[in-house]
């Protein structure tokens, strides 16, 4: 809604309440949202009248919006609650706490047990933190006290708590004001007129034989013409411009992007003389076809003169004739050649992890943002070829609201236009903007934007202020400013919102979004609603990009059976004005595009970057990159257009340039060498930054050490080894050959840092299965005698985080009563299966030692019920991954159960393993339960039907059994999965299900694998052996980084003592390069690398084992594309 629509709401509002309409004003003041009466509020809320007291909330917040809001909402239910107890009412109690507080057992199950434990209670005062609960009106006025604060801190009522200041009966006055001019402009004035109808505009027709009054002479700018005005929208009131007569609008101009006009909101033109309510035609995309200069007074155009108001009728008539189509103006390019493409690859870059979306700085045209399938944004400066920072994912603020799961994604990266923030969007929920200040980003803004993933994001400038524009799978777009405040939300589709394009039309702003139904719509910064409703090419993922000059729109997507589109629009009937050709028949997932320099169009497609000129619809050419790209790979031109990024399937990406590009990396190249010689601290000098970056850069051209050319510290003079590529030692050397390095051997405790769990050390039980919190704060760790026990770091001067490490010794954390964590074990221990699952906000644990499945409280270690007694017993738990109520259980007899906690009900039983099930793996992104068994299995189930989808034996030795504990773990793409064997490690691709990369013990690591795990980021695969020795991994390739020697963190052995065998490891959920051990002695150790190196293994090896090899050896299997996407995943 504009500013003035919202102003005349509040004009209402005031008339209302002048004329005693009270409930007429607070119904407006809910539905509007604009203005939260916190006296009325309180008169309520003290009243006890909760109904009212929740509808007048509804219109200004919902339970689920933030954690104030939340607790707004649990405060009243809990007070209404109470009072029924209070009073008796044990049905009406009842009655709540099903239907109102219910909702919140989801965010807090603890706390609604406790609260249905009420019941049971004679007075509820005899529990503890109730036992100062006075009478009914005492403990409304302390619930309203704490209600008025969490309302005066909710954002979402910022600037709605006070009423603005103007005059009293304004609406009135302004009415009258309107009159008197409307009198002005009659041909016969008449003195004392008799206004009867504010329907009309007023006119006084002249007597018989009455002279005609002189008509007032006022200024032009006072007297308007017809014009276009601002719909009201849905607060039109009736104070509207008389009607006019105008032509009947053409069936064809209406047959363009107004395919679906709303006549409710339809305002003719009309003479208004100086209304405070600017209203406009309601076909408003008049507006977008034919923009116009701004107006110099509220609603009004100033014509200065007849031929002015003449030629804007001559527009306005020419916007409603279906016959002419009017395209926009292009230069004139000369016929197009190859060089003006940036098509050779200068530089190869690997990034660690699916590379999602990148975007060049708008200003420093050689540094790039990546955004990861791990959630990690990282800033490159492509002509050092250096990571300048990089951010792994994590939430900052919003623990209590946000689930914190490994499988967050970006979705979405995009520089502001001024390059001073980066807007990042994620897979969940969220979006995380950083001000970038020289080589740091700074966290800026974390907003919870949408519910579900945010499919995309944009920076935009409507009224002149930078803000952000997100889009999701709740359907919705909404525009926030920098700080993070909701200006708009636009609702109109039916499916999930997959891009938007902002964009600007001189002073026309407004934003093209498209759905997954393939719609297109178009939103200007009001609340009026969509003024565009047409269908994309394809009807399924669509993007749209306008050329750098603004003039052409381009749209490039997907349908559903694989079929690709890339067309030009005639913005003004939108219509296609032509089709692009060159699209090879199918392909599984969404094609990317990129425009650049007002001519060429780029699209990764068939594992090449093919090339259009703008004006030609038939392919001009296609490059493979020197090979490596994935079958759709994401592609992004710098702004100069001399530049293309292109993603690679093994993780990376390539620069490429045409020769314009190369001239400018070989300058930057130079002066960043010429700069290093010169400073010993390896700093870039100012002049150096000034002279190899446009002078555009504008707060970037005053950085010294800042610089985004400055290179990385440099521990003990030595160049980090973690850089990802090797740097040429000039462009010349257009491709980038990586050589192999040789693997880091750890085998001295000097050479990383370790500490061992206190207490930990029970040689009479081994550690079976071991966990991290998902808060990173803890370890967890379930013996073979089926207890648990429990480590936390606390928060210290040596520890700031409170987060897990090891350089700081832990607590075993047990509660005050001394009670453990003990699960009911079968008669026979030795051939029990232990297993364990841990909720997702860490509040409660689930296991099982051969006996019944327990729920332990992870606060007060209290069993919380059991369930599945056996036989058979459990022998794996895995919560499902969007309903902590629904867990898949795999049992001693090979079935897999699907089993409701909160109805204690078995939903449906898998049944296709042979022997116990060890491993089970959801994958939201597939919609798929991955299952493995001790027979070597993989079984692929759907997750909503519970439908077997494939079969898949692990391909083992000559010779050797089915037998063995087969695990399974998603990578955080959701797509690749991790199997371990004992005898091999695996990558399995699972859209496909299969095999594309295998790593089998060889040479110093040549015993059985006892465990594996993914990074939590991850890029690196850890895996632990027999002999005690512990490996690290490329994720990507399985290419051995790092050996970890059992000398390393194993005390050394004694003479006749048994030897210990890491029995399992995990991986912590925010440090990719800590890792904990679990030993069969009973011990649990935290291990992570030393200071000086920080991160495992060095360099880059040659590219080992792509699909179809084993350790770099042709294997039997075969798969196709790492990168490959499917038709389960919508790619960006």
């Amino acid at each position: 809604m504009s500013s003035l629509s919202r102003e005349l709401v509040f004009l209402i509002l005031q008339f209302l309440d002048e004329e005693k309409f009270k409930e007429s004003v607070h119904k407006l003041e809910q539905e509007s949202g604009f203005f939260f009466n916190i006296k009325y509020f309180e008169e309520k809320a003290l009243a006890g009248e909760w109904d009212e007291v929740e509808k007048y909330l509804s219109g200004f917040t919902k339970v689920d919006d933030n954690r104030y809001s939340m607790k707004i909402f649990f405060e009243i239910r809990k007070q209404k609650y109470l009072e029924a107890l209070d009073r008796n009412d044990r049905a009406k109690a009842v009655e709540i706490l099903a239907k109102d507080l219910k909702v919140f057992a989801t965010f807090n199950e603890e706390l609604y047990k406790e609260i249905t434990q009420l019941l049971t209670l004679e007075n509820f005062r005899e529990n503890e933190q109730l036992s100062k609960y006075g009478d009914t009106k005492s403990a409304r006025n302390i619930m309203y006290t704490e209600l008025k604060k969490l309302i005066e801190a909710n954002p979402l009522f910022r600037e709605k708590l006070a009423f603005p200041t103007f005059k009293a009966s304004r609406l009135r006055t302004l009415i009258n004001q309107s009159l008197n001019w409307q009198h002005q402009l009659c041909k016969n004035p008449r003195p004392n007129p008799d206004i009867k109808t504010l329907f009309l505009d007023h006119s006084c027709s002249a007597a018989n034989g009455a002279r005609a009054l002189t008509p007032v002479n006022l200024p032009v700018a006072a007297v308007a013409r017809p014009s276009n005005f601002v719909p009201l929208g849905v607060h039109a009131g009736p104070f509207q411009p008389a009607p006019a007569p105008a032509p009947a609008p053409n069936a064809n101009a209406l047959a363009g992007w107004m395919a679906n006009p709303n006549p409710s909101s339809s305002v003719p033109s009309g003479v208004v003389a100086a209304s405070p309510f600017p209203m406009q035609q309601p076909n408003q995309v008049n507006a977008l076809k034919h923009p116009r200069a701004p107006s110099n007074s509220l609603g009004l155009m100033d014509y200065q003169n007849a031929a002015d108001h003449d030629q804007l009728m001559r527009r306005l008539r020419s916007a409603q004739t279906g016959n002419e189509v009017t395209y926009p103006a292009h230069s004139h390019h000369p016929s197009a050649s190859l060089d003006d493409l940036p098509r050779n690859v200068v530089s190869t870059m690997r990034q660690g992890s699916v590379v999602v979306s990148m975007d060049f700085h708008p200003a420093h045209h050689t540094l790039l943002a990546v955004g990861c399938s791990s959630g990690e944004v990282t800033l490159w400066e492509v002509g050092s070829r250096e990571k300048i920072v990089t951010e792994p994912f994590k939430i900052w603020n919003m623990s209590g609201t946000i689930v914190k799961e490994p499988s967050i994604s970006a979705t979405r990266v995009a520089w502001s236009p001024d390059g001073n923030f980066i807007g990042v969007s994620f897979s969940k929920h969220l979006i995380h903007v950083y001000a970038y200040q020289g080589s740091d980003l700074r966290q800026h803004l974390e907003i919870d934007a949408h519910v579900g993933r945010v499919n995309d994001l944009a920076f935009a400038h409507p009224n002149k202020q930078i803000c952000v524009v997100t889009c999701g799978d709740d359907k919705l777009i909404k525009v926030w400013d920098i700080n993070g405040k909701k200006l708009y939300t636009f609702e109109g589709h039916e499916a999930s919102v997959y891009s938007i394009c902002p964009h600007q039309k001189e002073n026309i702003q407004f934003i093209f979004s498209t759905a997954l139904d393939g719609k297109i719509k178009a939103w200007l910064y009001d609340n009026v609603g969509s003024r565009v409703d047409y269908d994309a090419p394809g009807q399924w993922c669509t993007t749209m990009l306008y050329s750098a000059d603004g003039s052409r729109l381009f749209s490039c997507g997907t349908s559903k059976d694989g079929d690709s589109f890339l067309v030009e629009w005639n913005e003004s009937e939108g219509a296609l004005k032509r089709t692009y050709v060159g699209f090879r028949k199918k392909c599984n997932g969404v094609v990317q595009f990129d425009t650049t320099r007002n001519r060429f169009l780029a699209v990764g497609e068939d594992n090449q970057v093919k090339f259009w000129d703008m004006d030609n619809t038939n392919i001009l050419t296609a490059v493979e990159a020197e090979g490596g790209l994935p079958s759709l790979p994401r592609l992004r031109f710098n702004k100069e257009g001399n530049l293309l990024a292109v993603s690679t399937a093994d993780n990376g990406f390539k620069i490429l340039a045409n020769a314009d590009g190369l001239r400018t990396l070989r300058t930057y190249e130079a002066r960043s060498h010429e700069a290093s010689k010169a400073s010993i601290e390896m700093k870039v000098s100012t002049s150096a930054m000034v002279s190899s970056m446009s002078p555009a850069v504008g707060k970037i051209e005053h950085m010294d050490t800042s610089s985004p050319a400055r290179p990385t510290p440099i521990p003990n003079g030595i160049e980090a080894m973690s850089r990802s590529i090797e740097k040429p030692r000039n462009l010349e050397s257009v491709v980038d050959k990586s050589k192999p390095l040789e693997l880091t051997e750890i085998v001295d405790p000097t050479q990383c840092r370790q500490v061992t769990m206190p207490d930990s050390k029970d040689s009479v039980s081994k550690v079976a299965r071991l966990l991290y919190t998902n808060s990173g704060v803890g370890v967890l760790a379930l013996g073979a005698n089926g207890v648990q026990r429990l480590w936390k770091w606390s928060r210290n001067e040596q520890n700031p985080t409170g987060k897990a490490t090891a350089s700081v010794t832990p607590q075993h954390w047990q509660p005050n009563s001394g009670l453990l964590m003990a699960n009911d074990v079968s008669e026979n221990p030795e051939s029990a299966v232990p297993c364990i699952a841990l909720s997702k906000n860490d509040s409660y644990v689930m296991s099982a030692c051969g006996g019944k499945v327990s729920l332990f409280n992870m606060m007060t270690f209290k069993v919380m019920t059991t369930f599945m007694p056996p036989p058979p017993a459990s022998t794996f738990l895995a919560f499902h991954p969007q309903d902590n109520n629904i867990i898949a259980i795999g049992m001693e007899d090979s079935s897999i159960h699907i089993y409701n906690v909160r109805v204690d009900e078995v939903k449906t039983k898998l049944k296709g393993h042979q022997k116990h099930i060890t491993g089970l793996a959801f994958s939201t992104a597939l919609n798929i339960l991955v299952s493995s068994g001790a027979d070597a299995q993989l079984l692929f189930w759907t997750a909503d039907t519970w439908e077997k989808k494939k079969s898949s034996a692990i391909s083992l030795p000559p010779g050797k059994a089915p037998v063995g504990d087969t695990r399974v773990q998603f990578h955080n793409d959701q797509i690749h999965l991790l199997v371990s064997h004992e005898t091999q490690l695996a990558i399995y691709d699972a859209t496909k299900m299969e095999c594309i990369h295998k790593w089998v013990p060889q040479e110093a690591l040549s015993s059985p694998i006892t465990s594996a795990s993914y990074s939590c980021n991850s890029q690196l695969v850890y895996a632990s052996f027999a002999d005690g020795n512990i490996a690290v991994y490329d994720a990507d390739s399985l290419r051995l980084r790092c050996r970890i020697a059992p000398s390393a963190y194993m005390p050394q052995p004694t003479p006749n003592s048994a030897p210990i065998i890491p029995q399992v490891i995990t991986t912590h959920p925010q440090e990719p390069n800590q890792l904990a051990v679990g030993l069969s002695d009973g011990s649990v150790k935290v291990i992570e690398p030393s200071e000086a190196s920080r991160r495992w293994g060095v360099g880059v090896a040659v590219t080992a084992d792509k699909a179809g090899t084993e350790n770099g050896r042709p294997s039997s299997s075969s798969a196709a594309n790492n990168n490959s996407s499917s038709d389960h995943q919508i790619q960006r």
